[in-house]
């Protein structure tokens, strides 16, 4: 269901095959009309046509025809942030609502007259006006009834900050979205889709001026005042500015030429240059040389002496034409025709190697360079950003009027800045980030249903857990209304996948869940060489498709059903079959042993021979069931793997640190992974710094990540409102044993009983800190915090998680190896519904 929690994205076929994308979401009108205009700005660049995409209070419908690519989903939908802004700007000067806004400012400016001011102009003559008017205003981007309506479309008809907002939201992961493909419109959809063909029913009766609307090329310096937004000026770093000056002009250290292919090289990066400006350019021992170096080039034909702008400069013989072309320079004698043809503008190219090889410039500035009229140079330079090769506003810090950067150049200056600023953020202390990872991971959410189930494992994928932790304390965490069989319906269809990776003593074993669209193995599975019987088992799954038990044992001309199932479990625990459903998974660990439960029940003889079971004939003992198939095998690629890998612990976690990898034992270690995302920080995928205390400086996070977990900081040292919460000690929401250490307390090797990630151990967090931990089984339960407070949040997240069955029964004995009844421990336990027994205190699902 869709809320101002969860939007939903639904996709179906209409009746010509094409397909409908409908986002529902209760943001409004004013959010969902500039988002719009951003999805069908994304359709024609994805698609290169048009989407048809219509806005509503209830949500965004859009059209894409049919296609034999996967057809877009919630990606069609998520904008960066920043990009946002920028894309609904230029977009809302090419729709019906700007032109339509434009004829009444200037109707209000007096622009449109009356020949008689006693009676009223027929609309359909105010519209042919204020077209040719819009038409006109077109040419001049600072016209103030263009300012003006944008303003007025931007923050009175739009609601473009609140738009902003959601798309930060929706990166911070604080609202989801759900994907959800249907044979037909849903009901929410139909009310949608009647106000969508209602828009194009009476398309033909647009009013001209709105039917003429086209992309208007606005001030943008002007409009931002008008809109009173912020300036980069305020957020471009002028140490990071200079920086990047100097290397991109070849000036720093690392960059400078160190020999006479270097110097051809400058040239032709940087363009003509002055003997003084290449020996700047070059090794402090190679300087002196720069006249020789330069002559011998010229006397080999590789570059030319020209005169621009008043100075003797060097340009390389490719340059020729361009320079003669362009700004008129008498070139030498002797070129090669090749280098002389006439190109179609040689002014552009000059300049636009000029924009990629400086920071932020004036327009005065790069007419100075080539001895050129400000006018020409301004001509040049708004082309350029026309055609989205150049940005206009107002960036060095200090500075006054209007600059020009080239876009690569600018998002370099804006990713450098902000991670100057990050680095001089006070990070936060480990108990904010325990606080926060529980929130990140979902748990205590508003997940719910199968998609809850789904979007639960796509963060979870990969990760090896006890069987017994699954569908008892992980996944009912984090969906409110779990059930067993969600996870069967996911894994029947296809969308999830587990597999073994590894037993454990007892019933249990590890077991990964993982999205069918990729597999991540665990690390550390033993692949054992296959026994006789194993090895049938494999060949006959590898031939393809799914088998259920008894179709098995035909299959391989087995009558022994219990060494089948015991071979069949013990190549489950090695990752090499998996099945259709969990539920053998479910028996297996509710009954306890995979042999004892595997084998066959006693058959009466017919003729000698013995009578099946019709149950067991058909689909075998219950720790059997479903279909079973051969897992596909990883993925070959090391480096998909990898990155595969550390994109699900980034997204797992939010902020990567050497804990939380060391303990899930990624294959590689830290030192595999950290390559990866010092891979993915150059993409601007993650951020690398110091955002949590004393957990080193090796720790990336996602860009939308850092904000987030600052707001869960706590400088308040009582207790909050917040209820404990009961986890596995192994689930990755428990941050202790992993990212952060357990408390000192319980670390010296002097105690006995010490805490660890271990299968069937529990961990309760009330706040971000640890109260109690429960070795497996509960009997033995160590106290981190003795605040009466805590302890009582404790003791009823212990009863809640019983009561909802997530355990069928929790008998305490001892705490801190002392009686439990007559510890800190044991009245809250009382209090929350514990009773006293021989033993110690016990609470029981089953009354």
């Amino acid at each position: 269901m869709p809320s101002d929690r969860t939007l939903v994205v639904e996709r179906f076929r209409d009746e010509l095959g094409d397909w409908r994308v409908v986002l529902h979401s209760p943001f409004g009108r004013r959010v969902h009309a500039p988002w719009a205009l951003a999805v069908a700005a994304r359709i024609i660049e994805r698609f290169g046509m048009d989407g048809s995409v219509v806005a509503s209070d209830d949500g965004i419908v859009a059209r894409i025809p049919d296609t034999e690519a996967e057809p877009p989903g919630a990606d069609l939908f998520v904008f960066d942030a920043d990009d946002l802004d920028k894309i609904v700007t230029e977009e809302v000067g090419g729709s019906a609502l700007f032109a339509s806004r434009f004829r009444e400012c200037a109707a209000r400016a007096l622009l449109l007259p009356r020949r008689n001011p006693g009676s009223r102009a027929p609309l359909w003559q105010q519209r042919q006006r204020s077209a040719q008017l819009l038409d006109v205003a077109r040419k001049y981007p600072s016209f103030p009834i263009l300012l003006e309506t944008a303003r007025e479309c931007l923050q009175d008809v739009y609601d473009l900050p609140a738009l902003t907002a959601l798309t930060k939201r929706l990166a911070s992961r604080d609202i989801q979205i759900a994907e959800v493909t249907t044979e037909r419109a849903s009901p929410f959809a139909q009310t949608l889709l009647f106000g969508y063909v209602a828009a194009f029913l009476y398309e033909g009766d647009t009013p001209l001026a709105e039917r003429r609307a086209s992309a208007l090329t606005l001030d943008p310096t002007l409009l931002a005042e008008l809109l009173g937004r912020a300036e980069l000026r305020e957020l471009l770093d002028p140490e990071v500015l200079d920086h990047l000056e100097l290397e991109l002009q070849r000036l720093t250290a690392d960059r400078r030429a160190k020999d006479i292919e270097g110097v051809a090289d400058l040239l032709r990066m940087l363009g003509p240059l002055s003997t003084d400006e290449v020996a700047a350019r070059l090794q402090p021992d190679a300087a002196p040389e720069a006249g020789r170096w330069l002559a011998e080039l010229c006397d080999n034909r590789r570059v030319v002496e020209v005169a621009i702008a008043g100075d003797v400069r060097w340009a390389v013989v490719e340059d020729s034409g361009r320079l003669r072309d362009a700004l008129g320079v008498v070139v030498p004698l002797g070129i090669p025709a090749a280098f002389l043809e006439v190109t179609t503008d040689p002014l552009t190219d000059l300049i636009s190697r000029y924009t990629r090889t400086h920071g932020p410039f004036t327009a005065a500035e790069a007419a100075a360079r080539f001895g050129l009229g400000s006018a020409v140079a301004l001509q040049v330079l708004r082309r350029l950003a026309r055609d989205g090769r150049l940005t206009e506003g107002e960036f060095r810090p200090q500075a006054t009027g209007t600059e020009w950067v080239e876009p690569g150049v600018l998002r370099r200056l804006r990713s450098r800045s902000l991670a100057a600023a990050r680095q001089q953020v006070e990070p936060v202390d480990p108990l904010t980030f325990a606080r926060f990872l529980p929130s990140w991971q979902g748990v205590g959410g508003n997940l719910r249903g199968a998609d809850g189930v789904l979007s639960a494992i796509d963060q979870l994928a990969g990760l090896a857990l006890p069987a017994s932790a699954w569908e008892s304390l992980v996944l009912p965490a984090r969906v409110r209304d779990y059930s067993p069989t969600m996870l069967d319906e996911l894994t029947a269809a296809g969308e999830v996948v587990w597999s073994g990776a590894g037993s454990l003593p007892g019933n249990d074993g590890w077991v990964q869940l993982h999205s069918a669209d990729f597999v991540l193995r665990a690390a550390g599975v033993q692949q054992v060489e296959p026994d006789s019987l194993q090895a049938t088992i494999v060949e006959a799954l590898q031939g393809g498709g799914a088998f259920l038990f008894r179709q098995l044992a035909d299959a391989i001309g087995s009558d022994d059903h219990g060494a089948l199932a015991g071979a069949l479990w013990d190549l489950v625990w090695s990752g090499r079959v998996s099945n259709d459903t969990f539920a053998p998974v479910r028996t297996l660990v509710g009954r306890g042993g995979a042999h004892r439960t595997t084998r066959p029940a006693p058959r009466a003889r017919i003729h000698g021979r013995r009578a099946r079971s019709p149950r067991v004939a058909l689909q075998g003992p219950p720790t059997v069931s479903g279909r079973w198939f051969a897992l596909a095998e990883s993925v070959t690629d090391s480096t998909s793997l990898q990155l595969a890998r550390t994109e699900s612990l980034v997204g797992r976690y939010g902020v990567v640190t050497r804990g939380s990898v060391m303990a899930e034992q990624t294959p590689g270690g830290f030192a595999g992974v950290y390559r990866v995302l010092r891979e993915l920080e150059q993409t601007g995928s993650v951020l690398r710094g110091y955002y949590i205390e004393t957990l080193g400086a090796a720790q990336f996070a996602a860009p939308s990540t850092v904000d987030r977990m600052r707001g869960h900081v706590n400088d308040d040292d009582r207790p909050t409102d917040a209820p404990a919460m009961t986890l596995a000690a192994t689930d990755p929401a428990n941050p202790y044993g992993a990212a952060l250490p357990w408390p000192d307390r319980y670390t010296d090797d002097s105690v006995r009983h010490r805490p660890a990630r271990k299968a069937g151990s529990l961990v309760v967090l009330h706040d971000g800190r640890p109260v109690l931990y429960l070795e497996r089984g509960g009997k033995k339960v160590l106290v981190f915090d003795a605040e009466p407070a805590r302890l009582a949040a404790a003791a009823a997240s212990l009863a809640m998680t019983v009561r909802a069955r997530r355990i069928s029964r929790l008998t305490i004995e001892t705490a801190d190896g002392q009686p439990v009844a007559t510890s800190v421990l044991g009245e809250p336990l009382l209090e929350a519904g514990f009773e006293r027994t021989i033993k110690g205190l016990r609470l029981d699902a089953r009354g």
